[in-house]
C-alpha cells in the first residue's frame, strides 16, 4: 500500500486537498479525525489513554490496509504536542514491514489566510480548532512546528493554489498517475 502522509498546520487546507487527491487517484482519505471524534467521546484531548488509543487506532489501520491489499489511502496530520515523538517512524516501520510504502507531503498556508480560515463552518462540524486566540498561543509556543517530520518528497501552498492544482502538483511529484 501506498500511504500518502499529508501534513501541516491545523487550517492550512490538508482535508480539502486530500479529498482532491481521493477523487484523481481512487485512493480513500483517511482523516486524522474520524480517530480524534472517536476518543474524544471517551477521554479527554491530549490524556495518556486518548494518545495511546489514536496513535495505536491509526497504526493499526495503516497496517490492516496494507495487508489487506489497500492500493493506497491519503492520511491527513497536524503535528502537535500531543502526538508522540516516534509516532511519524512507527508509521514509516509498520508500512515497511508490511509491503507498503510512505511518501510525506507538507501542505502550507499563511498564517493570516489559516487565521480567517479557521472560522469556517466545516471546521467547526469537525470539531476542529477554530479559535484564533488558541491557535496564535499555540503558535506562540511552536505547537505546529513540522521540523521533526521527514522532508517532504512534494510541498504545496494552499494560499496561492486552490486545492485542485495542489492535488495535481502532488501527482506528478509522486509520480502517480497520468499528469
Amino acid at each position: 500500500m501506498r500511504l500518502i502522509f499529508l501534513y501541516g498546520m491545523p487550517a492550512s487546507g490538508k482535508l480539502t486537498v486530500a479529498r482532491e487527491l481521493e477523487a484523481l487517484t481512487g485512493y480513500r482519505v483517511f482523516h486524522n479525525h474520524l480517530v480524534v471524534d472517536l476518543l474524544l467521546s471517551v477521554f479527554p484531548f491530549g490524556s495518556a489513554g486518548f494518545v495511546a488509543l489514536r496513535e495505536g487506532i491509526w497504526l493499526r489501520v495503516f497496517a490492516e490496509a496494507t495487508r489487506s491489499g489497500v492500493e493506497g489511502l491519503i492520511f491527513t496530520f497536524a503535528p502537535e504536542p500531543t502526538v508522540s515523538k516516534g509516532f511519524v517512524g512507527e508509521v514509516v516501520r509498520v508500512l515497511e514491514a508490511a509491503g507498503g510504502s510512505v511518501d510525506f507531503v507538507e501542505v502550507v498556508c499563511p498564517v493570516e489566510e489559516i487565521k480567517r480560515r479557521l472560522a469556517s463552518e466545516a471546521r467547526r462540524a469537525f470539531g476542529k480548532l477554530t479559535s484564533v486566540e488558541l491557535f496564535e498561543e499555540m503558535d506562540g509556543r511552536g505547537s505546529w512546528s513540522c521540523a521533526g517530520m521527514p522532508e517532504a518528497r512534494v510541498r504545496v501552498d494552499t494560499g496561492v493554489r486552490a486545492a485542485e492544482e495542489c492535488a495535481w502538483e502532488i501527482l506528478r511529484g509522486l509520480g502517480l498517475g497520468k499528469v
